[in-house]
Protein backbone atom coordinates (compact mmCIF):
# COMPACT_ATOMS: atom_id res chain seq x y z
CA UNK A 1 0.00 0.00 0.00
CA UNK A 2 1.47 3.52 -1.12
CA UNK A 3 2.54 6.09 1.96
CA UNK A 4 0.55 9.63 2.37
CA UNK A 5 4.41 11.12 0.52
CA UNK A 6 4.35 8.63 -2.40
CA UNK A 7 0.64 9.84 -2.70
CA UNK A 8 1.85 13.47 -2.60
CA UNK A 9 4.76 12.34 -4.65
CA UNK A 10 2.33 10.82 -7.28
CA UNK A 11 0.53 14.05 -7.50
CA UNK A 12 3.49 15.79 -8.81
CA UNK A 13 3.54 18.80 -6.82
CA UNK A 14 6.50 20.32 -8.84
CA UNK A 15 3.56 20.49 -11.46
CA UNK A 16 1.10 22.82 -9.99
CA UNK A 17 2.73 25.88 -10.87
CA UNK A 18 0.88 24.85 -14.68
CA UNK A 19 -2.38 25.62 -12.32
CA UNK A 20 -1.47 28.98 -9.78
CA UNK A 21 0.31 31.10 -13.17
CA UNK A 22 -2.92 31.32 -15.20
CA UNK A 23 -5.23 32.18 -12.86
CA UNK A 24 -2.42 35.11 -11.19
CA UNK A 25 -2.12 35.85 -14.11
CA UNK A 26 -6.15 36.06 -15.42
CA UNK A 27 -6.62 37.90 -12.24
CA UNK A 28 -4.36 40.41 -12.73
CA UNK A 29 -5.72 41.29 -16.25
CA UNK A 30 -9.02 41.48 -14.41
CA UNK A 31 -7.79 43.80 -11.78
CA UNK A 32 -6.20 45.77 -15.07
CA UNK A 33 -10.05 46.35 -15.90
CA UNK A 34 -10.54 47.24 -12.53
CA UNK A 35 -12.90 44.05 -11.78
CA UNK A 36 -10.73 41.91 -9.82
CA UNK A 37 -12.63 39.66 -7.12
CA UNK A 38 -11.04 37.33 -4.57
CA UNK A 39 -13.74 35.00 -3.93
CA UNK A 40 -14.04 34.15 -7.89
CA UNK A 41 -10.29 34.06 -8.45
CA UNK A 42 -9.75 31.70 -5.75
CA UNK A 43 -12.67 29.08 -6.82
CA UNK A 44 -10.93 29.49 -10.42
CA UNK A 45 -7.41 28.45 -8.51
CA UNK A 46 -9.28 25.44 -6.64
CA UNK A 47 -10.61 24.69 -10.37
CA UNK A 48 -6.72 24.78 -11.77
CA UNK A 49 -4.88 22.84 -9.06
CA UNK A 50 -7.51 20.14 -8.41
CA UNK A 51 -7.54 19.94 -12.49
CA UNK A 52 -3.81 19.52 -12.56
CA UNK A 53 -3.60 17.00 -9.38
CA UNK A 54 -6.19 15.19 -11.25
CA UNK A 55 -4.33 14.80 -14.75
CA UNK A 56 -1.18 13.99 -13.01
CA UNK A 57 -3.23 11.09 -10.78
CA UNK A 58 -5.29 10.02 -14.21
CA UNK A 59 -1.79 10.09 -16.61
CA UNK A 60 -0.08 8.25 -13.56
CA UNK A 61 -3.05 5.67 -13.88
CA UNK A 62 -3.08 5.16 -17.78
CA UNK A 63 0.74 5.33 -18.65
CA UNK A 64 0.93 2.63 -16.11
CA UNK A 65 -1.49 0.03 -16.86
CA UNK A 66 -0.58 0.67 -20.17
CA UNK A 67 3.34 -0.48 -19.73
CA UNK A 68 4.62 3.03 -20.63
CA UNK A 69 6.38 3.71 -17.08
CA UNK A 70 7.90 0.17 -16.82
CA UNK A 71 11.53 1.36 -17.25
CA UNK A 72 10.82 5.62 -16.59
CA UNK A 73 13.64 7.76 -15.36
CA UNK A 74 12.25 10.68 -12.78
CA UNK A 75 9.57 11.24 -10.44
CA UNK A 76 7.68 8.03 -8.59
CA UNK A 77 5.06 6.29 -10.03
CA UNK A 78 2.15 4.83 -8.30
CA UNK A 79 0.71 2.53 -10.64
CA UNK A 80 4.07 1.43 -12.79
CA UNK A 81 6.00 1.07 -9.61
CA UNK A 82 2.92 -1.39 -8.12
CA UNK A 83 2.87 0.73 -4.70
CA UNK A 84 -0.74 1.56 -5.58
CA UNK A 85 -3.50 -0.42 -7.50
CA UNK A 86 -4.46 0.89 -10.65
CA UNK A 87 -8.46 1.04 -9.29
CA UNK A 88 -7.04 3.36 -6.32
CA UNK A 89 -5.04 5.80 -8.61
CA UNK A 90 -7.94 6.12 -10.97
CA UNK A 91 -10.12 6.81 -8.11
CA UNK A 92 -7.61 9.24 -6.91
CA UNK A 93 -8.19 11.16 -10.44
CA UNK A 94 -11.93 10.87 -10.39
CA UNK A 95 -12.01 12.68 -6.59
CA UNK A 96 -9.57 15.39 -8.04
CA UNK A 97 -12.24 16.14 -11.28
CA UNK A 98 -14.82 15.95 -8.54
CA UNK A 99 -13.64 18.82 -6.83
CA UNK A 100 -12.54 20.58 -10.23
CA UNK A 101 -15.99 20.53 -10.44
CA UNK A 102 -17.82 21.10 -7.81
CA UNK A 103 -15.24 24.68 -7.56
CA UNK A 104 -16.63 25.14 -11.07
CA UNK A 105 -20.16 24.61 -10.47
CA UNK A 106 -19.94 26.94 -7.34
CA UNK A 107 -17.48 29.85 -9.85
CA UNK A 108 -20.86 29.37 -12.33
CA UNK A 109 -23.35 30.05 -10.20
CA UNK A 110 -21.39 33.38 -8.52
CA UNK A 111 -21.13 34.56 -11.85
CA UNK A 112 -24.18 33.42 -13.23
CA UNK A 113 -23.22 32.11 -16.29
CA UNK A 114 -24.24 28.88 -16.95
CA UNK A 115 -22.38 27.66 -19.75
CA UNK A 116 -19.51 27.46 -18.40
CA UNK A 117 -20.11 24.50 -17.43
CA UNK A 118 -19.86 22.80 -20.90
CA UNK A 119 -15.99 24.61 -20.58
CA UNK A 120 -15.19 22.80 -17.77
CA UNK A 121 -16.53 19.61 -18.49
CA UNK A 122 -14.60 19.78 -21.82
CA UNK A 123 -11.23 20.49 -19.32
CA UNK A 124 -12.05 17.52 -17.06
CA UNK A 125 -12.37 15.49 -20.64
CA UNK A 126 -8.58 16.75 -22.22
CA UNK A 127 -7.49 16.12 -18.33
CA UNK A 128 -8.96 12.17 -18.89
CA UNK A 129 -8.35 11.64 -22.36
CA UNK A 130 -4.51 13.12 -22.39
CA UNK A 131 -3.56 9.54 -22.14
CA UNK A 132 -6.76 7.81 -21.00
CA UNK A 133 -9.31 5.86 -23.64
CA UNK A 134 -8.53 3.83 -26.65
CA UNK A 135 -7.06 7.25 -29.00
CA UNK A 136 -5.25 9.44 -25.99
CA UNK A 137 -4.27 12.21 -27.75
CA UNK A 138 -1.10 12.43 -25.99
CA UNK A 139 -0.05 9.38 -27.61
CA UNK A 140 -0.68 11.13 -30.92
CA UNK A 141 1.61 14.15 -30.47
CA UNK A 142 -0.99 16.66 -28.94
CA UNK A 143 -0.16 16.94 -25.96
CA UNK A 144 1.40 20.65 -26.20
CA UNK A 145 -1.45 21.79 -27.91
CA UNK A 146 -3.82 20.96 -25.68
CA UNK A 147 -1.83 22.13 -22.79
CA UNK A 148 -1.41 25.23 -24.65
CA UNK A 149 -5.25 25.45 -25.07
CA UNK A 150 -6.19 24.34 -21.79
CA UNK A 151 -3.53 25.74 -19.53
CA UNK A 152 -3.03 28.97 -21.39
CA UNK A 153 -5.77 30.28 -23.12
CA UNK A 154 -8.88 28.77 -21.21
CA UNK A 155 -7.34 28.94 -17.94
CA UNK A 156 -5.93 32.67 -18.29
CA UNK A 157 -9.15 33.80 -20.45
CA UNK A 158 -11.64 32.57 -18.08
CA UNK A 159 -10.47 33.80 -14.64
CA UNK A 160 -10.30 37.06 -16.13
CA UNK A 161 -13.49 36.67 -17.92
CA UNK A 162 -15.59 35.31 -14.62
CA UNK A 163 -13.67 38.09 -12.73
CA UNK A 164 -14.66 41.12 -15.36
CA UNK A 165 -17.57 39.57 -17.78
CA UNK A 166 -15.35 40.06 -20.51
CA UNK A 167 -11.51 39.66 -21.77
CA UNK A 168 -8.75 42.13 -23.44
CA UNK A 169 -5.97 42.30 -25.24
CA UNK A 170 -3.65 42.29 -22.46
CA UNK A 171 -5.39 39.48 -20.85
CA UNK A 172 -5.30 37.56 -24.33
CA UNK A 173 -1.36 38.10 -24.55
CA UNK A 174 -1.17 36.85 -21.36
CA UNK A 175 -2.68 33.71 -21.92
CA UNK A 176 -0.42 33.54 -25.11
CA UNK A 177 2.04 33.45 -22.67
CA UNK A 178 1.28 31.14 -20.10
CA UNK A 179 0.55 28.69 -22.32
CA UNK A 180 3.57 28.61 -23.65
CA UNK A 181 5.48 28.36 -20.41
CA UNK A 182 3.07 25.67 -19.90
CA UNK A 183 4.03 23.69 -23.12
CA UNK A 184 7.39 24.35 -22.49
CA UNK A 185 7.02 22.35 -19.39
CA UNK A 186 5.46 19.44 -21.41
CA UNK A 187 8.07 19.34 -23.53
CA UNK A 188 10.77 19.38 -21.07
CA UNK A 189 9.07 16.60 -19.28
CA UNK A 190 8.85 14.67 -23.11
CA UNK A 191 12.66 15.50 -23.50
CA UNK A 192 12.86 13.33 -20.37
CA UNK A 193 11.13 10.76 -21.30
CA UNK A 194 11.89 10.72 -24.87
CA UNK A 195 14.37 7.39 -24.90
CA UNK A 196 11.51 5.50 -23.15
CA UNK A 197 8.48 7.32 -24.69
CA UNK A 198 9.73 6.05 -28.11
CA UNK A 199 10.56 2.81 -26.70
CA UNK A 200 6.97 2.10 -25.24
CA UNK A 201 5.13 3.28 -29.06
CA UNK A 202 4.06 6.80 -27.07
CA UNK A 203 4.11 9.05 -29.92
CA UNK A 204 4.41 12.72 -28.05
CA UNK A 205 5.36 15.48 -30.16
CA UNK A 206 8.97 15.24 -29.28
CA UNK A 207 9.27 11.80 -30.38
CA UNK A 208 7.89 12.40 -33.59
CA UNK A 209 10.47 15.89 -33.88
CA UNK A 210 13.23 14.13 -32.33
CA UNK A 211 15.58 15.30 -29.70
CA UNK A 212 17.32 18.45 -31.59
CA UNK A 213 13.65 19.64 -32.49
CA UNK A 214 12.04 19.35 -29.01
CA UNK A 215 14.97 21.18 -27.87
CA UNK A 216 14.47 23.78 -30.53
CA UNK A 217 10.73 24.36 -29.59
CA UNK A 218 11.69 24.58 -26.11
CA UNK A 219 13.50 27.23 -26.80
CA UNK A 220 11.03 29.10 -29.07
CA UNK A 221 8.18 28.73 -26.56
CA UNK A 222 10.64 30.30 -24.22
CA UNK A 223 11.06 33.04 -26.18
CA UNK A 224 7.16 33.38 -27.43
CA UNK A 225 6.43 34.02 -24.07
CA UNK A 226 8.63 37.34 -24.32
CA UNK A 227 7.77 38.18 -26.91
CA UNK A 228 3.76 38.87 -26.19
CA UNK A 229 4.84 40.56 -23.31
CA UNK A 230 5.91 43.62 -25.82
CA UNK A 231 2.37 44.60 -26.50
CA UNK A 232 0.95 44.25 -22.54
CA UNK A 233 3.72 46.53 -21.31
CA UNK A 234 3.18 49.33 -24.05
CA UNK A 235 -0.36 48.89 -22.86
CA UNK A 236 0.27 48.62 -19.36
CA UNK A 237 3.64 50.02 -18.05
CA UNK A 238 4.01 48.48 -14.80
CA UNK A 239 3.71 44.69 -16.37
CA UNK A 240 7.50 45.34 -17.31
CA UNK A 241 8.16 44.21 -14.18
CA UNK A 242 7.79 40.32 -15.22
CA UNK A 243 10.90 41.13 -16.86
CA UNK A 244 12.77 40.01 -13.70
CA UNK A 245 12.30 36.88 -14.65
CA UNK A 246 13.76 36.72 -17.67
CA UNK A 247 17.15 35.64 -16.68
CA UNK A 248 15.91 32.68 -15.13
CA UNK A 249 14.26 32.33 -18.95
CA UNK A 250 17.64 32.60 -19.88
CA UNK A 251 19.71 29.94 -17.69
CA UNK A 252 17.24 27.59 -19.38
CA UNK A 253 17.88 28.44 -22.84
CA UNK A 254 21.40 27.64 -22.27
CA UNK A 255 20.88 24.45 -20.26
CA UNK A 256 18.75 23.13 -22.91
CA UNK A 257 21.36 22.60 -25.71
CA UNK A 258 23.46 20.32 -23.51
CA UNK A 259 21.11 18.83 -20.77
CA UNK A 260 20.75 14.81 -19.98
CA UNK A 261 20.40 12.67 -17.98
CA UNK A 262 19.50 14.43 -14.54
CA UNK A 263 20.28 17.47 -15.70
CA UNK A 264 16.69 17.45 -17.73
CA UNK A 265 14.72 16.55 -14.64
CA UNK A 266 16.18 20.18 -13.33
CA UNK A 267 15.29 21.86 -16.29
CA UNK A 268 11.71 20.60 -15.81
CA UNK A 269 11.77 22.00 -12.44
CA UNK A 270 13.08 25.04 -13.19
CA UNK A 271 10.85 25.63 -16.05
CA UNK A 272 7.75 25.47 -13.62
CA UNK A 273 9.37 27.91 -11.28
CA UNK A 274 10.19 30.10 -14.59
CA UNK A 275 5.96 29.43 -15.15
CA UNK A 276 5.14 30.77 -11.25
CA UNK A 277 7.24 33.87 -11.07
CA UNK A 278 5.98 34.79 -14.26
CA UNK A 279 2.68 34.60 -13.73
CA UNK A 280 3.11 35.95 -10.29
CA UNK A 281 4.64 38.71 -11.39
CA UNK A 282 2.64 39.19 -14.79
CA UNK A 283 -0.48 39.07 -12.37
CA UNK A 284 0.53 41.32 -9.80
CA UNK A 285 1.71 44.20 -12.39
CA UNK A 286 -1.25 44.02 -13.73
CA UNK A 287 -3.61 44.81 -10.92
CA UNK A 288 -1.12 47.70 -9.68
CA UNK A 289 -2.44 51.29 -11.32
CA UNK A 290 0.21 53.95 -10.62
Amino acid sequence: MATIGQWISGARVWTLPAAVAPVAAGTGAAAELHAGDSVRALLALLVALALQVGVNYANDYSDGIRGTDRNRVGPFRLTGSGAARPFSVRAAAFIAFGIAALAGTLLAAVCRQWWLLIAGAGCIAAAWYYTAGRHPYGYRGLGEVFVFLFFGLVAVLGTTYTQAGRVSTVSICAAIGIGSLASALLVANNLRDLPTDAAAGKRTLIVRLGDAGGRALFSALLLASWLVLVPVVVLHRPASVTFLALPLSLSLLLRVGGAQGSALLRMLRLTGQLELVYGLLLGLSLAWHP
